[in-house]
C-alpha cells in the first residue's frame, strides 16, 4: 500500500532513518526540517499522512499539529517523540494525533501503528 507521508523533524539523522523506515515499507517520503516548511509542503503535496517530531527548534510540533489539523481536519498526523509522559500522550490525542509513537522510531512499532492507521482503527488504546 504505497502511501505520500511527510516525516517533519528538525533532526537530519531522525527524517533520515524514519525516511529509510518508511521506504523500506513501501512509502512515498518528503521530508520538512520545521514546522513552516511542514505546513507549506502540506499544503501544496497534500500527503497521505505526516509524521511529526514534538521537539523542534522555532515551532514546536503541537502548534504544528494544530494548524494542520486547521487546515485540514482530515489529516492523519503521527507524533514521534522521546517524552513519555502521559499529558503529552493526552494533549497530542485531543489536538487531533491518531497515534504517537516513541523515538528513536523502529520499524516494527511503526508499521503497526500505519497498519492500524489505514485500518481506521484507534491507535489510542
Amino acid at each position: 500500500m504505497n502511501k505520500k507521508i511527510l516525516v517533519v523533524d528538525d533532526s537530519g539523522l531522525a527524517r533520515r532513518l524514519t525516511r529509510k523506515i518508511l521506504e523500506s515499507l513501501g512509502h512515498e517520503v518528503d521530508e520538512a526540517p520545521g514546522g513552516a516548511e511542514a505546513l507549506e509542503k502540506y499544503a501544496l503535496g497534500k500527503p497521505d499522512l505526516v509524521v511529526l517530531d514534538m521537539l523542534m527548534t522555532g515551532m514546536y510540533g503541537l502548534e504544528v499539529l494544530l494548524k494542520l489539523k486547521q487546515m485540514d481536519p482530515e489529516a492523519l498526523v503521527v507524533v514521534a517523540t522521546a517524552d513519555i509522559q502521559r499529558s503529552t500522550r493526552d494533549q497530542v490525542r485531543e489536538a487531533g494525533a491518531v497515534a504517537m509513537v516513541n523515538k528513536p522510531v523502529n520499524q516494527e512499532e511503526l508499521s503497526e501503528v500505519l497498519d492500524r492507521v489505514w485500518k481506521g482503527e484507534s491507535s489510542w488504546t
